[in-house]
């Protein structure tokens, strides 16, 4: 796969800040695709005993949920770790996963924030500009916003809210299992988002674009 579009990344916090700003001007948060025959799911782990990391691209068939493709990149960090700017940090490894993959996917869901961010450009949202493709954020923890606790039910979810904007979504994936949070990365509704989310975690909490991700790196840095 190749980028739609390309930027420095050699920038300090005041000019990635910008840029966040900037870019934020170019999500699309309605949906604009139509068939999904391959969902992406992207992750990132840092080794505990070096400066290394190592970014991970899965490709699932949307129906069946098997792994059809898969890429993984070793690397460093160049970029400081900064709430709010971790797209700076992770994505240029995440790039060169998605340059080694060879299927185009039409979904990709991400381990972070899509616009419940305060700049409204999380990781999911910068991955989805880049790519220009449909992107989620899925995030384990929430970074900013208020919210009630949804139902218990499986499927139940409220709004993420942040200065009266509806951010994303608190949604309940699996019944009694503590809610992720859910939000536009780019080119989807937030409905959209949801819905996608709650098929892609038929028995556990994290969909599974993710726990396969979240699995490839863990199994490359020798954690599993």
């Amino acid at each position: 796969m190749e980028l739609r579009m390309r930027h420095s990344w050699q920038l300090d916090e005041s000019e990635a800040a910008a840029l966040q700003r900037d870019l934020a001007q170019k999500v699309i948060q309605e949906d604009s695709f139509s068939s999904v025959e391959y969902v992406a799911g992207v992750d990132v782990a840092y080794s505990k005993h070096s400066g290394n990391l190592v970014a991970a691209v899965v490709i699932l068939d949307a129906g069946s949920l098997e792994l059809v493709e898969s890429a993984t990149v070793e690397d460093t960090a160049a970029f400081p770790y900064i709430p709010g700017l971790f797209s700076f940090r992770e994505l240029p490894p995440v790039i060169k996963a998605f340059e080694k993959i060879k299927m185009t996917p039409q979904l990709v869901v991400c381990d972070g924030q899509g616009v419940a961010h305060p700049r409204r450009f999380g990781l999911a949202s910068h991955l989805g500009v880049l790519l220009e493709l449909p992107t989620i954020g899925c995030g384990k923890t929430r970074l900013i916003g208020e919210y009630a606790e949804p139902d218990l039910k499986r499927g139940s979810y409220s709004s993420l809210v942040d200065h009266g904007e509806e951010i994303g979504s608190v949604l309940r994936t699996q019944e009694g299992v503590k809610p992720i949070f859910v939000s536009v990365g780019h080119r989807i509704s937030l409905a959209s988002a949801r819905k996608w989310i709650l098929k892609l975690s038929p028995r556990y909490r994290l969909p599974e674009t993710t726990r396969r991700a979240d699995h490839l790196v863990k199994t490359a840095l020798g954690r599993d």
